[in-house]
């Protein structure tokens, strides 16, 4: 092996660890099915691929809305390829807990090796494995684990958790983990490439070197090589039939040496990008007997015609978005901005100033003068990106103004409050809040926000939050408002916004899609969404946008919400 494979740099080798580098120097390599089709079509890809060497077959399931029929795709699975080959499901949190049970119910039989993630909640993985007695692995449950490793991990040793699915670059948790409990751990990637599996089968060889009893009959990764035409680099990965053994497996030597010597295949590259650097400026847009000076950050893609405008909630500003907005803006022009009362924004009325003369705040005046704003920074169709505050804008938006819009991803935002009593009470509790504001300040009325548990609403609000590595930081950024007056009057308007008077409209017509996302458990509006096509992300607060692990589900969401037009409605899973 090379001086600069990872197993020296991490555990300098002894000369038993250099017999077990002869004994592992190749690694078995599982096949992925995504379980489209009659069980008899995924059967016989199966069959295929165990006729080609794979000794492990991962199958994808939770696309149906029955989990009977997925029950029979691995029945007849088990049947095609026998009883040799390790067979495995992965649910992806798609399954309530009792879906998860009803599948399990029908595959009792059918020897599967472990059922990646089938339940949503993580409350209910101990429960799931009691009840029905069926393996189980880890994935998406050890990847949103934030702080607290160990404590968060003794909730899971359980004789029924077979594995833990570990996605590359977690050394020290991967570490944590085999230290806490015995359990097999399965190296993967969502897409491996010749450079992701050679990456991987190194780190895979490593672990194996190290441990004291490693296992050679666990088949690690997933042989998604063979979807790609293209590949990013020329070297060559030998991926092949072991004649001894008849399985398919990758040669560590070989993966080592691609790394060692890894060249980009610039014949595949379609273009180069560079991160541009945030044009940030002043524009005003006028309304009636006011205006506004609003903040604007700009990122991205002058050219083409996707354009999303970023709108933040309460108490936010436009750089709330920017890690998102920098990771998108390679194929978009990403804009966002401070919202009345927020940030840099400044609130001009056009008399002497008084309260109780001055226009509301109401979602109406938010909304125009923001298309407004809109108008004046682009001619042509945006696709509205709002979280909390943000997103009602953005919901009100994509109903009431839809020759502007191609469509609006809604991230934990609600369309209103129905019910005449309800707003009553809510303007109420706006009010009592602005007040406290007026008289105390910004940073006590934070203080008050994040850090009062007795209040159980804002503690489910932001339990998950406190989670974050810069939650200090999120919080101090609170504090930036030049306007605090106008802060006050968008804080006594809130309660007051009503839903849209025909919501269902934004799926037909001229308006695009709506890409809903709403919070998972922890927040505390997710069960009140009348829209059909909200989606969760589980395992997370209120502000999905800026917590640590759901970033990539509204950065797939904009993806999708920037495409969709034409009245196409749009939902997407985290």
């Amino acid at each position: 092996m090379k001086s600069s494979s990872l197993l020296n740099i991490l555990h300098p080798r002894t000369t038993a660890e250099v017999e077990v580098s002869v004994r592992y120097s190749t690694v078995q390599i599982c096949a992925l099915i995504e379980s489209n089709g009659t069980p008899e079509y995924v059967s016989d890809i199966a069959a295929t691929l165990v006729g080609e060497g794979f000794s492990a077959i991962k199958l994808k399931l939770a696309r149906r809305p029955d989990p009977i029929e997925d029950a029979t795709v691995i029945q007849e699975g088990r049947k095609k390829v026998g009883c040799q080959i390790n067979l495995r499901a992965d649910a992806n949190r798609k399954w309530t807990y009792e879906a998860a049970v009803h599948f399990s119910s029908s595959v009792m039989n059918c020897d599967l090796q472990y059922i990646e993630e089938p339940v949503q909640d993580e409350d209910h993985i101990i429960k799931f494995c009691e009840q029905t007695g069926l393996p189980i692995a880890l994935d998406e449950t050890i990847g949103n684990i934030t702080e607290n490793h160990f404590k968060m991990l003794a909730k899971f040793t359980h004789s029924g958790v077979a594995a833990v699915c570990m996605p590359r670059g977690q050394y020290i948790f991967r570490k944590e983990i085999q230290n806490f409990h015995s359990m097999p751990h399965l190296e993967h990637f969502c897409t491996d490439c010749k450079m992701g599996l050679a990456t991987w089968e190194d780190e895979c060889y490593a672990c194996r070197a190290m441990n004291k009893e490693p296992s050679t009959s666990i088949a690690h990764g997933l042989g998604t090589y063979r979807w790609l035409k293209e590949d990013t680099t020329y070297e060559y990965l030998n991926i092949h039939r072991n004649p001894e053994s008849g399985f398919m497996e990758a040669s560590v030597n070989d993966a080592v040496c691609l790394l060692g010597k890894f060249q980009i295949n610039h014949n595949v590259i379609l273009r180069n990008f560079t991160e541009e650097q945030v044009h940030r400026y002043q524009l005003t847009a006028d309304s009636d007997g006011f205006s506004i000076s609003f903040n604007v950050q700009e990122i991205g893609a002058s050219a083409g015609n996707n354009v999303l405008v970023f709108l933040h909630g309460f108490l936010g500003t436009g750089e709330d978005w920017m890690p998102i907005m920098k990771a998108v803006s390679v194929s978009a022009r990403c804009i966002a901005v401070d919202l009345p009362g927020h940030g840099r924004s400044n609130f001009q009325y056009f008399g002497i100033r008084d309260t109780a003369r001055e226009p509301s705040l109401s979602i109406e005046v938010v909304a125009d003068i923001v298309m407004k704003l809109i108008d004046n920074i682009t001619p042509g169709k945006v696709t509205l990106v709002g979280y909390s505050m943000g997103a009602r804008t953005a919901l009100y938006m994509a109903i009431r103004c839809t020759t502007k819009l191609e469509g609006a991803v809604v991230l934990s935002g609600s369309p209103g409050l129905k019910d005449m009593s309800a707003r009553k009470f809510c303007r109420a509790k706006d009010d009592s809040r602005a007040c406290c504001l007026i008289a105390h300040g910004l940073e006590l009325f934070l203080d008050t926000c994040y850090y009062m548990i007795n209040n159980v609403v804002l503690f489910l609000y932001l339990s998950s939050l406190r989670g974050h590595p810069y939650f200090r930081q999120i919080v101090a950024s609170r504090l930036q408002h030049n306007d605090l007056h106008t802060l006050v009057k968008v804080q006594m308007g809130r309660g007051s916004w009503r839903p849209p008077a025909r919501p269902n409209t934004a799926r037909s017509g001229t308006t695009g899609g709506i890409v809903c996302y709403r919070c998972g458990v922890e927040g505390h509006m997710v069960c009140n969404c009348p829209l059909p096509w909200a989606d969760k992300c589980y395992q997370c607060g209120q502000p999905v946008h800026i917590e640590k692990h759901c970033t990539q589900g509204p950065i797939a969401a904009l993806s999708v919400g920037s495409a969709v037009g034409g009245g196409r409605g749009a939902t997407r899973s985290a």
